[in-house]
């Protein structure tokens, strides 16, 4: 990453479905968006606003019909899928509100993953990493358990640690407490950030919570696919 570069950068951003004008659907117009390092931003807005859309072309799922968008200081318009995806690998972890643990792999297992994928292999290494990120999450001696043993904020949990496993400087956090009691939720948000404020991992987090937007450095809010305010 260049020197002094944002995380994530977004200008002109815009996207729209169809490629017939009598039936495009414009759902972001003109996205300007800028998150340094250490921030951590909330994303607020109505259903249909296009939190998601964006969410998706922040984190590469899809591409932009227009504007320039960067990761990291790499502007991802001249990358390739195969570039996006090595992108994607190294810079962005993702966090949903449902945890889509693999049901089949232990906790310590559903850890590792990213990292196998990445190096396609597993060693001695990447277990002691994805220990250690389990017992930072407060998880330690679940290593061994199913996602189906594990309770709903137990499972998030999980999930965090596999968003951090590659050391991310950028994570997408999706509704991630929209699927727990209110003492859970709490529970996770602090435990996001802490990570925020000890690795200085950008954080921007979509969330219909205002209670848990109002404890974020600043929020974002979309409507109508147009950035309305920005508060910090």
């Amino acid at each position: 990453m260049a020197d002094g570069a944002p995380i994530l950068e977004l200008a002109g951003i815009r996207k729209h479905y169809g490629d017939d004008e009598a039936v495009r659907t414009q759902v972001l117009h003109g996205i300007d968006l800028v998150l340094q390092a250490g921030e951590f931003a909330a994303l607020i807005g109505p259903s249909g606003s296009g939190k998601s859309t964006l969410l998706n072309i922040i984190g590469l799922l899809e591409r932009p019909s227009e504007g320039r968008l960067a990761v990291c200081g790499e502007d991802t318009g001249s990358l390739d899928d195969t570039g996006l995806t090595r992108l994607r690998g190294r810079s962005i972890g993702f966090v949903f509100q449902f945890h889509h643990l693999l049901p089949a792999f232990t906790a310590i297992e559903n850890v590792m993953m990213p990292m196998m994928v990445e190096r396609n292999r597993a060693d001695a290494a990447m277990r002691e990493r994805a220990a250690l990120l389990l017992a930072r999450v407060g998880l330690s001696g679940h290593e061994g358990k199913r996602p189906s043993q594990l309770s709903g904020g137990q499972q998030q949990r999980v999930a965090i640690a596999r968003a951090l496993s590659m050391q991310p400087p950028l994570v997408l956090a999706d509704e991630p407490t929209g699927n727990l009691d209110t003492h859970s939720a709490d529970g996770i948000f602090e435990l996001l950030r802490e990570v925020n404020r000890g690795s200085g991992t950008a954080f921007l987090v979509v969330t219909h919570d205002p209670r848990l937007a109002a404890r974020c450095d600043h929020a974002i809010e979309l409507v109508d696919g147009r950035i309305v305010s920005a508060r910090r």
